[in-house]
């Protein structure tokens, strides 16, 4: 297990501040200042903005496509017409070198977004990052955790990232058994941080795109058996229920921070 910030915590006598936000999505600005006024940020992945659903004239899909394309994407994955998106998505794409298109962009948006994190920094990838590219950008003072525990203000925090598989194809998504198994590898923490909620209706269940988002099976499972102080996510947007109470185990969706700006913070 790694040290973190402030590790002595409590037994100095000294409180522990931290700033929790998750699905960043481009917004550099306020990513900046979340860690104002705290010990420590934890940030729980989506920094990249594909596509902003709300303004589909801001991320990478409307700069290399333009905005009515984005329209007619976001109204076919709305409409749960998957397979006739990817089929749209395809034909754009047709005579692009793709990968190399997403991936200068992204790169553009890491450059900035990990520039403005705050020291001391923990983080984890969301489904939509790509897990290959941060270790370019990652300075010394942001900790980047999967499937591993690290102290922090004499508390014991877990992450574990990514999502798991779904038909939008996200780029980071693994199977339920991987998943899983970095589930099983925290063992008994204090704060549980994943991107996605455990499967429980009212955390998955988005209610402005009126779908159930995919949440996980063995983390409900391990938040019932280890029973944590508390479990954080992000990856709902609009969650039919922020926050809720599982055994002895506080529930939170820590907020769509490129729409709010506003860290999500405990203190102990």
């Amino acid at each position: 297990m790694r040290a973190g910030a402030n590790s002595r915590g409590a037994a100095d006598g000294r409180r522990t501040r931290v700033h929790v936000v998750s699905d960043v999505h481009g917004n550099t600005e306020a990513l900046a200042r979340a860690g104002d006024g705290a010990d420590a940020l934890i940030c729980l992945g989506d920094l990249v903005l594909f596509l902003d659903y709300a303004d589909h004239s801001r991320g990478i899909f409307p700069d290399l496509f333009g905005v009515e394309n984005a329209d007619r994407i976001v109204a076919l994955r709305t409409a749960r017409r998957f397979d006739e998106a990817r089929d749209f998505g395809r034909a754009l794409w047709q005579g692009m070198d793709r990968d190399a298109a997403v991936t200068g962009a992204v790169r553009r948006q890491y450059a900035e977004m990990f520039a403005a994190l705050p020291t001391p920094t923990y983080a984890t990838y969301g489904n939509v990052d790509i897990p290959t590219l941060w270790p370019e950008y990652a300075g010394p003072g942001t900790t980047v955790l999967d499937g591993e525990r690290v102290e922090i203000g004499g508390r014991v925090f877990g992450f574990v990232g990514g999502g798991l598989r779904t038909p939008m194809r996200t780029p980071y998504e693994i199977g339920d058994e991987e998943y899983a198994a970095k589930i099983e590898a925290l063992g008994e923490v204090d704060v549980i941080c994943t991107h996605i909620p455990p499967e429980v209706p009212e955390l998955v269940y988005d209610t402005v795109a009126r779908r159930f988002e995919r949440g996980s099976r063995a983390l409900l499972d391990a938040i019932r058996r280890t029973r944590p102080r508390y479990a954080l996510f992000g990856h709902v947007h609009q969650p039919l229920a922020r926050r809720m109470r599982i055994g002895a185990t506080e529930c939170v969706n820590v907020g769509h921070f490129a729409s709010t700006g506003r860290p999500w913070a405990m203190e102990w």
